[in-house]
């Protein structure tokens, strides 16, 4: 190739990623709207497969019915979660300003063994902090979550309309049943390891968040279920999340009883608890197929964090998986699966399959 040719290549390349970087970020509340719906619809696809078998002799459940379950199910749950998470955002944000002051004097005081310039210079920092302005922030958010809630829903109410249709259009599109049965088998995989992800980490977060609430409750520091729902969604943010929520309870426990024993204690007692889950428990359940690479987790982190805002970060991997998947079953992507497994060893449990351009 001609390197006039190949540089207009690389760059048409640069303005297609900018045009695709640029309406990423001005419709990224439809964009993770609907990502979350699919995830969601891909989790509840062998549920509805079934209710649908579910019946007395040749009777059956018929799909329409099974997929009016399933979202009747998701609907409940969504909005469930909704309303525990805004109910728990109000008493934090309440405690967050009834503990304002003391936060700043408590945080301060831990520099006290610098010298009382420095103590007075981070008291002065930590003053200077708006807390209202993060505070109306924090509410425009929760506001958002329920308008979330609802489109989410709606996607996956179409979602069950259209699954009826999926193969014939997929080979319609395609026009070859061969390409078709490979473009099915990917996106069976994804779906595989992405559920597989969700449902481990959903199970790990719930034990992590659980044995929080115990812990903080056992040293008698309030806040003990909103902490612990905090652990909860912060497990799902790999590496950083655990973090977090880690440093937040030892924080919140040693502003509320004014007892630096007490947040290291707390500090201690979480660390193991997230070690232990994090480190052993974890990748155990999710095996060796969900092993991405850790330097590629904290790149795709970064990038969707930017993209996105907090919630990037949640879909980061989940997008990761999907990235890695499709990229493994494309020759010339191949190598871009190799970087982003920890071991090189891309879609280890379907094996690599050529495609026909190859």
């Amino acid at each position: 190739m001609p390197n006039g040719v190949r540089l207009q290549t690389w760059f048409l390349g640069i303005i297609a990623f900018g045009i695709i970087l640029f309406l990423l970020v001005q419709a990224q509340f439809i964009l993770i709207s609907l990502v979350i719906a699919i995830i969601l619809f891909s989790l509840t696809s062998d549920a509805i497969n079934s209710i649908a078998r579910l019946g007395i002799g040749r009777l059956r459940v018929p799909m329409v019915l099974a997929s009016v379950v399933a979202l009747v199910l998701v609907t409940a749950g969504l909005l469930t979660l909704t309303a525990v998470v805004l109910a728990q955002a109000n008493t934090v944000v309440l405690t967050v300003l009834e503990y304002a002051e003391p936060a700043q004097r408590a945080v301060a005081d831990l520099f006290a063994w610098m010298g009382a310039d420095v103590e007075a210079a981070v008291l002065q920092t930590m003053q200077e902090v708006q807390f209202g302005n993060y505070l109306r922030a924090a509410a425009g958010q929760a506001s958002s979550l329920v308008q979330a809630t609802v489109l989410i829903i709606l996607f996956v109410g179409f979602l069950f309309a259209e699954r009826i249709w999926f193969s014939t259009k997929l080979t319609s599109l395609l026009g070859d049943e061969g390409q078709a049965a490979q473009a099915k088998m990917i996106i069976g995989s994804i779906m595989h390891r992405v559920n597989r992800y969700l449902l481990v980490k959903t199970l790990v977060s719930a034990a992590t968040g659980f044995l929080t609430y115990l812990v903080i409750k056992a040293f008698g520091v309030e806040l003990a279920v909103a902490l612990g729902i905090l652990t909860f969604v912060l497990n799902y943010i790999p590496n950083i999340g655990s973090i977090v929520a880690t440093v937040a309870a030892a924080l919140v426990g040693y502003i509320q009883t004014g007892d630096q024993v007490v947040g290291l204690g707390l500090l201690a007692a979480l660390t193991v608890i997230q070690f232990t889950i994090g480190q052993v428990i974890d990748p155990l359940l999710l095996g060796r197929a969900l092993r991405l690479s850790s330097f590629g987790i904290i790149i795709s982190l970064a990038f969707w964090a930017a993209v996105w805002g907090i919630p990037g970060m949640f879909l980061a991997v989940p997008i990761m998986v999907a990235v890695m998947i499709v990229c493994s079953h494309v020759v010339g992507l191949r190598p871009i699966a190799v970087l982003l497994s920890r071991q090189g060893l891309p879609d280890t449990d379907t094996g690599f399959r050529r495609t026909g351009s190859e």
